[in-house]
């Protein structure tokens, strides 16, 4: 049942292959990171690493542990921290 589940968490290398299996959290925190210093190079390696519905959801995981983590830095609201990141006004 949870199979898909453990397929997205971890894709193995081929054998032989001497680069070591990445995680999806691991490839997005990469990925968010290379998009942020504007490293095409890297951004295309961490995109490599987990199919794309992976790594969608690792930034997607990456992105609420952020605004819940500067929410509570912060004392305000995810909802709030959120609308500021992306310039938006308050609701």
């Amino acid at each position: 049942m949870f199979d898909w589940i453990r397929k997205l968490w971890r894709v193995d290398t081929a054998p032989g292959d001497d680069k070591r299996a990445h995680n999806l959290f691991e490839a997005a925190a990469v990925y968010v990171a290379a998009c942020a210093e504007d490293d095409q190079e890297r951004i295309d390696e961490a995109s490599g690493w987990v199919s794309p519905e992976a790594l969608s959801f690792g930034v997607n995981e990456l992105a609420c542990r952020a605004v819940i983590a500067l929410a509570r830095e912060h004392d305000e609201s995810p909802g709030a921290v959120a609308r500021t990141l992306l310039g938006l006004p308050a609701a």
